[in-house]
């Protein structure tokens, strides 16, 4: 494996990121190795020297996001030669050397299985003067053994496992991300363990299928006995995990949730169709009876549980009747939340060559009542919370909305978002920094926000110290010899 040599004078990178968390967790290996290799973060407002898209293949108009973003910045390179410009991620993986075709301007393309190569391909643009294109067909490392620099100070991702070995017929990603690797139990806490060393308070264990975890090394336990595990580790006071797939979702996993206090009462869990008939088209392995199950059996052990969701409408040869099972698992399931999506074709995929692709103005309809339905659940949902004290983490005292109402936002343990006030019961104004934990009364509701203008107690954290001193957790890597996988 190549090396990287370190220069102090490389110069100012900037990461765009595209899609899902896998390409948020990505983005911060890329910017930890620009800064392993010499390079320093852009000021916000300049131009980097080196600006870097982590691309998606699965949101609709992925392609045309990116090569609008990309035309956008050709006029700047043809008088900046400074700039380097590259692309990796999932449509870089499909696309290869077809965004060099269209984008000649494009320094590196690389792919989701070699994001390690990134400082190398960029010193072989610069000395070469001409584009590289590395894309590789199977993974060489594991993201999370690379440095990363992250993004807040109060949380943080850690991959349990990178792939799906799922065969869905509108997703493309195991063709880009591979089968699915996991990482041993003991890498995973211990990458935890050094975050909460550095003050993070909350993790996400990430994967493609994240309950599936273990699959590699045949525990069918393995899972649940990680969520139990990472509630050994002092000072970890929230746990979440995205995403599940209902298939492999098991009691065992509920009974962790449940009695791990750090384990969080929120659940992400992908419906996509409550239609039995479309769901065996998607070869989603689960049918609406399983799903709701699922549903009620977590109810019963949480009853305080924050249930959201993904919903495709409009998939190939999708009738009224089957829309009208997915609007009726939506009202049974009462979801805190849903991301609903039109199904668009995706090149690559099975569904994109099914007969009985829908009217485009039918998926618009039918789009618009189910985003109605979705969005009155969640807001009657909300209602029911008002006058309940909860339990804050703050991430972010910006926004003009929130700054001109006196309000700084966080997540509460179920996930929800909610603006609090920083005004106390004295009309004092108090200093909540970013990782801080405050406990307030909720006290308006809204579909997808709630407000808590009743500030009962804050608590300063070592996450909120990091965020005033600019401080951010990081992990080193491991840049030589990192190990390879077997394949």
């Amino acid at each position: 494996m190549s090396t990287v040599v370190s220069d102090a004078n490389l110069g100012t990178y900037e990461v765009r990121t595209m899609g899902c968390q896998m390409n948020v967790h990505d983005s911060e290996r890329f910017a930890g190795l620009l800064e392993s290799a010499g390079y320093i973060p852009v000021v916000e407002g300049e131009l980097a020297d080196v600006i870097v898209f982590n691309t998606c293949a699965v949101r609709e108009n992925a392609d045309k996001k990116l090569y609008g973003s990309l035309g956008a910045l050709a006029p700047i390179k043809a008088k900046n030669k400074r700039l380097q410009i590259a692309v990796g991620g999932c449509l870089a993986q499909k696309d290869r050397g077809e965004i060099i075709r269209k984008a000649p301007y494009v320094d590196v393309v690389f792919g989701t299985h070699n994001i390690n190569a990134l400082p190398v391909l960029l010193e072989r643009a610069r000395i070469e003067q001409e584009a590289q294109v590395e894309i590789v067909e199977a993974l060489e490392v594991f993201p999370s053994t690379l440095p990363a620099r992250r993004d807040a100070a109060h949380s943080g991702w850690v991959s349990v496992s990178v792939g799906c070995n799922n065969t869905c017929t509108f997703c493309i990603v195991p063709a880009l991300r591979g089968r699915e690797k996991d990482r041993r139990p003991a890498d995973i806490l211990n990458e935890i363990q050094v975050l909460v060393d550095q003050g993070v308070l909350e993790i996400t264990l990430l994967g493609q299928n994240v309950n599936a975890y273990g699959v590699e090394f045949g525990d069918r336990y393995a899972f649940s006995d990680l969520l139990k595990a990472t509630g050994k580790i002092e000072g970890l006071e929230r746990v979440r995990f995205t995403s599940p797939h209902p298939r492999d979702f098991t009691d065992h996993v509920i009974e962790a949730m449940a009695t791990t206090p750090n384990v969080m009462p929120q659940l992400h869990m992908p419906l996509q169709s409550g239609s039995d008939r479309i769901l065996q088209i998607m070869r989603r392995s689960y049918r609406q009876d399983k799903y709701l199950g699922i549903i009620d059996r977590v109810r019963a052990a949480i009853p305080d549980a924050a249930i959201t969701t993904d919903i495709i409408v409009g998939f190939p040869g999708e009738t009224e009747e089957d829309f009208q099972q997915t609007l009726e698992v939506v009202k049974q399931a009462r979801f805190a939340g849903a991301f609903t999506f039109q199904y668009s074709k995706r090149p690559g995929t099975p569904a994109a060559e099914m007969p009985d692709q829908i009217d485009p103005e039918v998926v618009q309809e039918r789009f618009e009542r189910l985003v109605e339905l979705a969005n009155q659940i969640a807001w009657d949902e909300n209602k029911k919370l008002i006058g309940k004290e909860v339990e804050v983490l703050i991430s972010t005292v910006e926004g003009k909305k929130n700054e001109s109402a006196g309000r700084v936002s966080g997540r509460a343990r179920d996930n929800r978002l909610v603006n609090v006030t920083k005004v106390d019961t004295s009309g004092n104004e108090i200093d909540i920094r970013p990782g801080d934990i405050v406990t307030a009364e909720l006290t308006y509701a809204a579909p997808y926000h709630l407000n808590a203008d009743n500030l009962i107690s804050v608590r300063k954290t070592r996450a909120g110290d990091n965020f005033e001193a600019g401080s951010r957790p990081s992990t080193p890597g491991v840049m030589l010899g990192m190990p390879k996988l077997s394949v």
